[in-house]
């Protein structure tokens, strides 16, 4: 079994000279000011929120953004959105680009949904992901209801596992898509209805509770709050869609 290394500082600052670091895999690290420097390899995959990537001396920042715009036009709108009707075109793009993407993941056989693809969240993880999102950041700050957390939800690796059983999480188990989907789709027609009544005054007002306790103590307003679920959705049918591509290609060699 390879070496795992969770929440460790570690490597900070730490230099690793001529060694074999092949098929070394970062997940869910702060690299900021990471260094690469006269390697060599067959194959590098970098993916993540960078806020400056130069590559042999080339920037190549402003080039990956506008590729991923092209290739998925919605992120613009997610990341853009500032007034009500900005929201509302948002989120009709995304309620839609979800059906088309859920059509076609029905039809792979139940497991191939399950299956994860290099060591990414399966279809049913990214639809329980989804759910605890919209869950936090609408149905507990922007809405505050009694009871916003729904057990299938999945919250990012970063949450302790004690805070998630505080929210009252069942993060083992093992629903099938459409157990999911059943909160899921509900928390989206939640989120249609905050879309549909938002006025631009709504947008401004400051949030009475923030998404979940591990949160940091600040102030939350609802602009933040829609744009950060429209985000997540745009960002993570990304990854759907990218693995939903390769679970295809499986399923047909087998």
């Amino acid at each position: 079994m390879p070496a795992e290394y969770t929440q460790s500082d570690q490597f900070r600052g730490a230099r690793i000279h001529l060694s074999d670091l092949s098929g070394l895999e970062i997940r869910d690290c702060d690299v900021t000011g990471l260094k690469i420097v006269d390697c060599y390899g067959g194959n590098v995959s970098l993916g993540g929120g960078f806020e400056r990537v130069v590559v042999n001396d080339v920037d190549v920042t402003a080039y990956v953004e506008a590729e991923l715009d092209r290739l998925h036009p919605n992120r613009v709108l997610a990341r853009e959105a500032t007034s009500a009707a900005e929201y509302r075109a948002a989120w009709d793009a995304i309620e839609k680009q979800w059906e088309e993407t859920l059509d076609r993941a029905r039809r792979l056989p139940e497991a191939k949904l399950h299956e994860q693809v290099d060591g990414e969240w399966s279809f049913v993880e990214t639809q329980r992901h989804l759910l605890m999102a919209s869950d936090a950041w609408i149905g507990n700050a922007v809405l505050e209801e009694d009871a916003p957390y729904h057990p299938l939800g999945l919250p990012s690796g970063g949450m302790p596992a004690e805070a998630s059983a505080k929210l009252g999480l069942t993060l083992d188990a093992t629903p099938t898509l459409d157990e999911v989907l059943a909160p899921r789709l509900a928390r989206v027609a939640t989120m249609r209805r905050v879309v549909d009544e938002l006025t631009e005054a709504e947008l401004d007002r400051v949030c009475g509770r923030k998404p979940a306790d591990p949160y940091p103590d600040r102030e939350y307003v609802v602009r933040r709050c829609l744009t950060v679920v429209c985000k997540e959705e745009a960002e993570h049918h990304r990854y759907a869609v990218r693995d939903l591509t390769v679970l295809e290609a499986g399923a047909r060699t087998e």
